[in-house]
């Protein structure tokens, strides 16, 4: 049992509740330090979905049988454990979405149709991943808008400074993510907030890459709306969140329609249901929304302070040992970051590297991460990213660094 920071971390038990961590790959114990893209599934969520298929699976909300009943209190109860994971005022702030990309495409067409226009601006930052670029270019396309760009010094931190300078009274929304996937930087989106705040300007922050790694309380952050995702957090794929806050999610219109979102239909006019169905269409993922309570479970059992100090020793001890491999840069040196460490061996292509690395039963990440200006702006074309977990190990690290060893002697 490893201890950090004086709290018992029960790594064999964690690893234990993990059934894939136990297979071979390439007739080797199996490594994964891919947990950015996707993290694995304790049994815990897998068998509450298997339970849910087995013995309750009935569509939600409309129907009056049995099945249908307790599968809607089942979904409407994982609603209020996500209210309490985020500390939402309240649970209809919550919204099931497939995923961050889906919560943030929903704010850029309703929050984007309904409040942007011709020559206004969009704040983003330097360190976004492409699904927090890509829809706010579109919507600056349709309305005639401006995209503007906070931008990052080369240890992977926001100048706040020039942050400050870019808000003015055209600026409709700052959206900015909470942890840089490409290179672990956590941005201090509590203070860039409440810059905006300052200036009336609400504030969309995604947040893939931070819940699963410490406590987030929207009210405290004071965010206006936060996006993320249950596969990253060790729950299922096809589910995530939108938080919004009422008066926003009350007053931007739906851009899904169909059943469940409707309150009244009649061909000459329609009407909307109450928060959270208004953006809810056709059937949710209820599955899928329940096991993302089961991982939100297991994460609160474990206990998110415990998860966050075994992954800062995880991310000291990975830094300790790559700094002694030569021809070895890592990118990304921020005074706040996650356990991510991203890096380029010298003359040596990532994708490469890579394909090596997973010959010794190791799955690291390679290529841009999504985030294709983050890698512009370094003058680089990929690195290898090696994200690493609640279930990960220092043992785990030393074979990481045992196989770029025979990555660099295979290329010279």
């Amino acid at each position: 049992m490893l201890k950090t920071d004086k709290l018992e971390y029960n790594i064999e038990k964690i690893r234990g509740d993990f059934p894939i961590l136990h297979r071979q790959v390439h007739n080797k114990p199996f490594v994964y330090f891919d947990n950015a893209a996707t993290t694995h599934k304790p049994l815990e969520v897998i068998e509450r979905m298997d339970r849910v298929y087995r013995e309750t699976n009935s569509n939600i909300h409309r129907g009056v049988h049995y099945l249908s009943d307790v599968t809607t209190r089942e979904f409407e109860s994982a609603r209020e454990t996500v209210r309490g994971f985020i500390n939402a005022r309240n649970d209809h702030e919550i919204i099931f979405t497939s995923g961050t990309t889906a919560g943030i495409n929903l704010a850029a067409f309703s929050f984007g149709e309904r409040y942007v226009g011709e020559n206004d601006e969009i704040v983003v930052s330097a360190l976004e991943h492409h699904a927090n670029i890509v829809p706010w270019q579109m919507l600056c396309e349709r309305k005639r808008a401006k995209l503007r760009v906070i931008p990052m010094d080369d240890h992977g931190e926001l100048d706040i400074e020039e942050y400050k300078e870019m808000l003015n009274d055209r600026t409709r929304l700052v959206a900015v993510t909470h942890v840089a996937n490409s290179i672990g930087t956590v941005n201090p989106v509590k203070k860039i907030t409440g810059i905006a705040h300052e200036h009336g300007i609400p504030v969309l922050i995604d947040g893939a890459q931070a819940v699963q790694h410490g406590s987030v309380d929207v009210q405290d952050l004071d965010a206006d709306m936060y996006v993320f995702s249950g596969h990253k957090m060790y729950g299922p794929t096809g589910i995530g969140v939108f938080y919004g806050k009422e008066n926003i999610l009350e007053e931007i219109p739906p851009y899904q329609t169909g059943g469940e979102m409707v309150d009244q239909v009649t061909f000459e006019k329609t009407t909307f249901n109450q928060l959270p169905l208004k953006f809810e269409a056709g059937t949710p993922n209820y599955t899928g929304a329940i096991g993302l309570a089961a991982a939100i479970d297991y994460l609160v059992e474990t206990g998110l302070d415990k998860i966050a100090a075994h992954e800062k020793d995880l991310l000291d001890y990975a830094a300790g040992r790559f700094a002694q491999i030569d021809g070895l840069k890592v990118f990304g040196a921020a005074r706040e970051k996650i356990s991510v460490i991203s890096f380029v061996l010298e003359d040596i292509h990532p994708y490469d590297a890579g394909m090596v690395i997973d010959k010794f039963g190791i799955a690291v990440r390679t290529g841009t991460h999504c985030a294709q200006p983050v890698m512009d702006r370094f003058g680089i074309r990929g690195t290898i990213r090696a994200s690493m977990a609640m279930y990960n190990t220092r043992e785990e690290v030393d074979r990481l660094c045992e196989a770029i060893g025979k990555v660099k002697e295979m290329f010279g």
